[in-house]
């Protein structure tokens, strides 16, 4: 892939920027996704359910701001 580093003001600085963060997006949203069954076993299905909404949430905006950082080349 790259013909060396990015220069400041280049295309490639803020892509690889938008999907470093959307990669970290989506960690925390498959983080969340996986340790949700733990609220479920503690009996406390209230946040249960809101941690696999914020988690699902984040998954898509997650992968929007991959898809986006594609496209910005």
């Amino acid at each position: 892939m790259g013909g060396g580093p990015a220069r400041p003001g280049d295309g490639g600085t803020t892509a690889r920027r938008e999907r470093l963060v959307a990669l970290l997006v989506l960690g925390i949203g498959v983080v969340l996704l996986l340790s949700s069954p733990t609220w479920f076993a503690s009996d406390r299905g209230g946040v249960g359910v809101a941690q696999l909404f914020v988690g699902v949430v984040l998954l898509a905006v997650g992968g929007f701001l991959l898809r986006r950082s594609r496209s910005v080349r």
